[in-house]
């Protein structure tokens, strides 16, 4: 048995940026990882799917300007395009390693498990920290789908292994991860059938937010399966026939399992160091994000926080806060995040039926790209902005904004709320003309009297 100061068991993007401040510190760290380092952002998220979707974008892009008055023909190179996505992939990850590297932090590279109170053992060694830190994230669950085991079906794991995408590809899951890859493979050649078991996609986000999204990926050819549940998947010839409920039939080249999360904690034995899991194998946390062992906590997605990086970044600033003895809570943050479609779906704070959930006497206002210039003159009308307002303070709680790079522009109201914005404020704000920007105090004055707008 050793003693450290530092278990951390996952190098994500919250448990290294914590385990290498620990080790500067001067502190004993030991980093537990079975995988490869930097976690499902650097390896399987958002690095190697934005580098695929950067190729993506500007394919299909191209093939949408005609209105425009440019009409051409799009060349894709897909095995050209997979391996920049893998050489910036691995160069990402190499960066990770190095850092590690030149650390004191004491790597061990085994599947890690509790063997009692903050007590973890793998790779044929046993520590008891001080302090335990659980960043093992989660992984891609498979649907209850007939036949599934026995096929070779994609996952967001090996989706960037490809050196060639599949002519046609059948994707299971309209959520996040199954729209941008989806949109990915469709605007670089495959014929893409998205099935989904609710009758929209996005079903947790709002109802036209999620029909502009839908919106944009049919005029890229994608075709949908709405309401409409997978019961059973076989595999012959290198053809997958998808069968569903209603009893229809879908064949394609390419299968690609989008259908939720599973927290990494089935073989960390979590109930040794008298830690709970919530539903689902999620780490039970409370507002510090400590675990129901004391001296043990457990951040980013498997402690049921949003899938998001940059959530995770904030968990390891939060907690490294509190470990200083400044505690910091869990919720002392704008959320913010967004979608890489094409039209982008970003949001921050509160939509209206959040807010009025939680008692707040709310209004929302939404202003059509339509009408906003740039919108017309770049043929990019698909989309809204919307802001959420507490009416009885003006101040800006929330809002959802649909269309073109969407997921810069948010930030503007992320800001606002952070600071304590109120749509007055908003409305003074000159924007810069012809921009989307140019639209938020126009939007924010339509909280005000209908004469002044």
């Amino acid at each position: 048995m050793e003693n450290v100061d530092l278990i951390v068991i996952g190098a994500g993007q919250g448990g290294v940026p914590l385990a290498v401040a620990h080790a500067k510190a001067g502190k004993r760290v030991v980093l537990f990882e079975r995988g490869r380092l930097g976690g499902s952002c650097v390896n399987y998220g958002c690095t190697p799917s934005k580098a695929f979707l950067a190729s993506a974008h500007n394919a299909g892009r191209a093939r949408l300007a005609k209105p425009l008055g440019i009409d051409v023909t799009v060349r894709v190179d897909q095995r050209a395009v997979m391996t920049r996505v893998r050489k910036i992939r691995d160069e990402w990850h190499d960066g990770v390693e190095a850092k590690i590297a030149k650390s004191s932090i004491e790597l061990v590279r085994a599947s890690a498990a509790f063997t009692a109170e903050r007590t973890v053992a793998g790779g044929g060694r046993e520590f008891i920290g001080r302090t335990v830190v659980i960043d093992t994230g989660t992984s891609p669950v498979l649907p209850p789908i007939a036949g599934i085991a026995d096929v070779p079906y994609l996952t967001n794991l090996t989706w960037f292994e490809q050196e060639m995408l599949p002519a046609r590809v059948l994707v299971i899951g309209g959520g996040y991860i199954g729209l941008e890859l989806g949109q990915g493979a469709q605007r670089l050649g495959s014929a893409v059938t998205i099935v989904h078991a609710a009758d929209r996609v996005m079903d947790r986000e709002e109802h036209d937010a999620s029909a502009a999204v839908a919106q944009g990926l049919a005029a890229d050819g994608v075709t949908f399966e709405l309401g409409a549940r997978a019961t059973a998947v076989a595999h012959r010839d290198g053809i997958f026939t998808l069968t569903l409920a209603n009893g229809k039939t879908l064949e394609a080249e390419g299968l690609l399992v989008a259908t939720g999360r599973v927290p990494n904690t089935a073989d960390l034995h979590p109930h040794r160091s008298n830690i709970d899991c919530v539903k689902g194998g999620f780490i039970e946390v409370d507002a510090h994000l400590q675990t129901t062992c004391p001296g043990v906590y457990a951040i980013g997605d498997v402690a049921g926080q949003p899938a998001f990086t940059h959530v995770s970044w904030e968990d390891y600033r939060r907690l490294e806060s509190t470990l200083a003895g400044v505690p910091r809570t869990r919720d002392d943050r704008v959320l913010s995040y967004s979608t890489f479609t094409e039209p982008q779906l970003a949001r921050t704070g509160l939509s209206l039926h959040e807010a009025r959930a939680k008692g707040i006497m709310a209004r929302a206002e939404t202003l059509a790209l339509a009408d906003v210039a740039r919108g017309a003159e770049w043929n990019l009308e698909n989309g809204f902005m919307r802001l959420v307002v507490d009416d009885a303070t003006a101040k800006v709680i929330g809002a959802t904004f649909v269309g073109y790079e969407m997921g810069e522009l948010i930030h503007a109201i992320g800001l606002a709320i952070e600071l304590g914005a109120t749509w007055h404020d908003i409305d003074r704000f000159v924007g810069i003309h012809p921009t989307f920007g140019e639209g938020m105090p126009s939007l924010a004055r339509a909280f005000g009297p209908q004469e002044a707008r």
